[in-house]
């Protein structure tokens, strides 16, 4: 019996005659209003929808999300906007939104800042990248889904001192309430309606909930988040953890929309109640068309495809004869009837995904969210060529993204193209690794392990079934398994993800948070402070003060230096670092604790670093008005000679890019536009700015500082110039690729800025004086020697080439016969390619060549033998290079070694011709 069995003992089901039942074929237990023996979800019961609605009237995406958040609104629920897709841009722990409740993790749930709105409601688009490989097959699984939810943030009552929210606004009974009565809002009688008891673990937290089941389709899921993980809870979840109740507790509940939509039509699959426009588009352009009697059959096989989950069954192929054998039919003619359908399927889905990818800013690339991307990217162009469907991609992306309402239109088109691109190339290099591969599998007569085909898609992004395809070829065997890609999305949806930091010193943990005076005045770098503490450290000591100017580390501003006084003695501040709201300086002595002390700043650094972390602000501001919205910080730090700004962008910046972005920087600093700052609430910031504010990270607590530079406005702590024009002066210095789809951008700011543009042009002048020209000309006259230098090479190779042909011509005195087959041996102490272009002129005119030469301080040897002679160039060079105390080797025709004993040289050249013999009669 579950430990939760209480938990779900509510009085609304005693008072609407719900009876807790066990399930006959599963065992699991649930409530019903009726008696019954199955429990209601596949493959328990089948899909009783299909072909027959489960509400009183068919309703599109759109109709059914409004239905839906209008009966919460109507209900005392506020609605709120949808979050991004890319649940990075606002916390650090996951790349991807994959519920609604990401939205409010981790600041909300854990009670440090209180929810935009409390009782709430929201459709958030998500996706998970885990239900991949069951797309298409299920007839219910999408990877992209929006997820209707309503929300209530509730504490207890003993605790709501310590958190932002407190009381009880509603809990399991309500929650329960209002599934009911939606249900009926649709149409829905309750008692077909079923309430699986399905206990949820995530995250370091758990809770019971109820899986909410109508005609064999899971509608709905209830959760009830109200423990946390401990080792000496008194409740054991299913993932072998222990659990205690904690002082908040939230109703996280997920209505998919996809799935609401598909029972209002009855459909054969989810996908045609959710894409009609692009699956007609799709099998149109896929020259796909079915008999009346093959659309009754994918009717009755959809009717069943809830055994088809790959999460649960143990093989696909197996899964899909059950299938086959209770409609009576062939398992390969099914399977040859509905898998164009599944491609289809998924084409239309994964484009869906797609478009919320890059509609929200993600850059394809080999990492993180950019890593996602690009997967589902290739395996949707895999799928659309395997299928001929002659239509682009970008144009099917841009159908789904059109539908979406993006006005980025025409950068996702641009992102799917260049991606293509790329992915060719790819192949290009990649299919070679798999033929190598594949014959050594083969000659082992072992399969490809699922590893290897992993890792020959990590690395060179080949598909697996491009792997079977050529492995086949060579002879080899390949087992794909059935849940492939949701195997390389696992490897990589952790990426990005961090932990805050455990080390805490509980020495600082009777401290008070230390006043920073530099948000009050950022100019100001001289001030008097008491010295609360001091701790001693191997090189150095650690000073608190009760309020300081020096501004801590952090944000990718390196901390200020400078010098703490008091009335004994003098300390260098080396560094600043701020921890649990306590700064600690660095300093190279002991001012003493209790003393009164005057700090001051090193100004000239400090000015320098706000100089150029303003323009860092301004730098992303014109890449993005340059290069796109899409435009995203991946990473920055300032200096004062010169700062880097990271970007993510799906191509190189080219040079005129380059320029407009400097042109644009500067525009913002000569029209001397202010630099402000404000302390709004988060929710309020987020809603009015969007989650761009957190373009270098996400800062913690309920009042946020923004920075304002013009229209750009970001979360920052870091210390700022007060107008633009204090920057004085942007200078790109370079740009170049750091990781596939990020660029970095080198500039310097102010003097620094100044500095770096004469050191151009001191390089300029110096080639003009050593060119003889003005520094207009340098350009032109660098260009010209070029041409001539390249013009010079080829006349070389020329010369090299017919001095090879005289040399050929001549060589019948070093001719000698080697079983009926001329070979010229001969010592020439040239250069490689000399001996290269002599031996290649001698093979052309059908004798063997076997060249020797000494120059450069070793000895080398070039053999070149004709196609019809049967002496392998590789083993001549070997044995040669023996002797002169080295090796060598190449291909049967052409080959060349060497080594180090000079002095051998003649009397290997001396016995080739035996070596030629016997190698030929070997």
């Amino acid at each position: 019996m579950s430990e939760l069995e209480d938990a779900y003992r509510l009085d609304y089901f005693e008072e609407e005659g719900f009876t807790r039942q066990e399930c006959a074929s599963c065992g699991a237990h649930f409530w019903s209003r009726v008696e019954r023996d199955t429990c209601g979800e596949p493959p328990c019961d089948d899909y009783a929808f299909i072909g027959n609605p489960g509400f009183d009237e068919a309703y599109t995406l759109e109709e059914m999300r409004e239905a839906f958040l209008s009966f919460f609104e109507d209900n005392g629920h506020e609605r709120i906007d949808p979050y991004p897709v890319a649940a990075n841009r606002w916390r650090d722990d996951v790349l991807l939104t994959q519920a609604s409740i990401y939205d409010f993790q981790p600041l909300v749930t854990s009670g440090e800042t209180p929810p935009p709105a409390n009782p709430l409601t929201i459709s958030q688009p998500c996706i998970r990248m885990q239900d991949i490989d069951n797309v298409g097959k299920t007839g219910r699984h999408t990877m992209a889904f929006e997820m209707m939810a309503h929300h209530a943030f509730n504490t207890r009552e003993d605790a709501a001192d310590d958190y932002a929210y407190e009381g009880e606004v509603y809990w399991k009974d309500e929650t329960v309430e209002y599934c009911d009565r939606f249900f009926e809002h649709m149409g829905v009688d309750p008692a077909d309606v079923t309430y699986i008891e399905d206990p949820w673990v995530g995250g370091g937290n758990a809770g019971p909930a109820f899986e909410v089941i109508y005609r064999g389709l899971e509608l709905a899921t209830l959760v009830f988040m109200s423990m946390e993980q401990d080792p000496d809870g008194e409740y054991e979840m299913k993932d072998g953890n222990r659990y205690s109740p904690m002082d908040t507790y939230i109703v996280d509940t997920g209505y998919g929309l996809e799935r609401w939509t598909w029972m209002s039509q009855g459909t054969p699959t989810v996908y045609e109640a959710i894409y009609p426009e692009m699956i007609d588009f799709l099998t149109d352009h896929a020259g796909i068309d079915h008999s009346a009697e093959e659309e009754e059959l994918i009717r009755e096989a959809a009717r069943l495809s809830g055994y088809l989950d790959i999460d649960e069954v143990e093989d696909l192929a197996s899964a899909r004869s059950q299938v086959a054998e209770e409609l009576g039919v062939d398992a390969a003619r099914l399977s040859a009837l509905l898998e164009p359908l599944e491609d289809i399927y998924a084409i239309a889905d994964h484009c869906r995904t797609l478009a919320y990818m890059l509609g929200d800013g993600i850059v394809p690339s080999n990492v993180g969210t950019g890593y996602l991307a690009r997967m589902v990217l290739r395996r949707t162009k895999r799928l659309v060529d395997g299928l001929g469907i002659d239509a682009p991609l970008d144009e099917l992306v841009d159908m789904q993204a059109e539908r979406l309402g993006y006005t980025n239109r025409d950068t996702i088109r641009d992102m799917v193209r260049t991606e293509e691109g790329k992915y060719r190339k790819t192949l290009e290099r990649g299919s070679r690794k798999v033929e190598s591969i594949a014959e050594e599998y083969a000659t082992r007569d072992e399969p490809i392990p699922r590893e290897t085909l992993i890792e020959l898609y990590d690395s060179h992004g080949i598909q697996p079934d491009m792997v079977a395809d050529i492995a086949r070829d060579h002879g080899a065997r390949v087992d794909v398994p059935d849940d492939f890609y949701g195997l390389v999305a696992a490897r990589h949806e952790g990426e990005g993800a961090s932990e805050a930091a455990a080390d805490r010193d509980d020495r600082l943990a009777d401290l008070p948070e230390t006043d920073r005076l530099f948000y009050d005045d950022q100019e100001r770098t001289e001030f008097e402070a008491v010295v609360l503490d001091v701790f001693e450290r191997e090189d150095g000591y650690d000073v608190v003060l009760d309020q300081t100017m020096f501004y801590p580390e952090g944000g990718g501003q390196p901390a200020d230096t400078g010098t703490l006084s008091t009335d004994e003695t003098t300390v260098e501040v080396t560094d600043v670092q701020r921890r649990d709201g306590v700064v600690l300086h660095r300093t190279d002595g002991n001012p003493g604790k209790g003393e009164f002390a005057r700090g001051r700043v090193d100004a000239e650094r400090r000015y320098s670093l706000m100089r150029h972390h303003t323009a860092t602000h301004v730098i992303g501001y014109a890449a993005r008005q340059v290069l796109g919205d899409h435009v995203r910080q991946a990473g920055a730090q300032k200096g004062t000679d010169q700062s880097r700004l990271d970007v993510r962008h799906f191509r190189r910046i080219s040079r005129e890019e380059v320029k407009e972005i400097e042109r644009v920087a500067n525009e913002v600093v000569t029209d001397n536009r202010p630099v402000t700052q404000e302390w709004p609430d988060r929710h309020e910031a987020e809603a009015k700015h969007g989650f761009d504010l957190y373009q270098g990270g996400v800062p913690p607590g309920q009042q946020i500082r923004l920075i304002h530079v013009d229209d750009d406005v970001q979360a920052c702590a870091g210390t700022h110039v007060s107008q633009t024009g204090d920057i004085g002066a942007i200078k790109i210095l370079k740009t170049e690729p750091i990781q596939d789809g990020v660029e970095r951008i080198v500039f310097a700011a102010g003097e620094a800025a100044i500095e770096a543009t004469q050191r151009t042009e001191d390089a300029l002048y110096e080639a003009a004086e050593v060119l003889d020209v003005s520094p207009e000309e340098v350009p032109d006259t660098a260009e010209r020697f070029f041409e001539e230098w390249k013009e010079r090479g080829k006349q070389i190779d020329r010369l090299k080439e017919e001095l090879a042909e005289v040399r050929a011509a001549a060589a019948d005195a070093d001719e000698v016969d080697v079983g009926g087959v001329s070979a010229v041996i001969r010592r020439m102490d040239a250069d490689a390619d000399e001996l290269r272009a002599t031996a290649n002129a001698i093979v052309d005119e059908g004798a063997v060549a076997v060249l020797g030469s000494a120059q450069g301080g070793s000895a080398q040897f070039v053999v070149g033998v004709p196609d019809d002679v049967d002496i392998n160039a590789g083993d001549v060079v070997g044995r040669l290079a023996a002797q002169v105390g080295g090796g060598g080797g190449g291909p049967p025709d052409f080959a060349q070694g060497g080594g180090p004993e000079v002095d051998a040289l003649d009397d290997a050249l001396d016995d080739a011709p035996d070596v030629l013999r016997a190698i030929r009669n070997a």
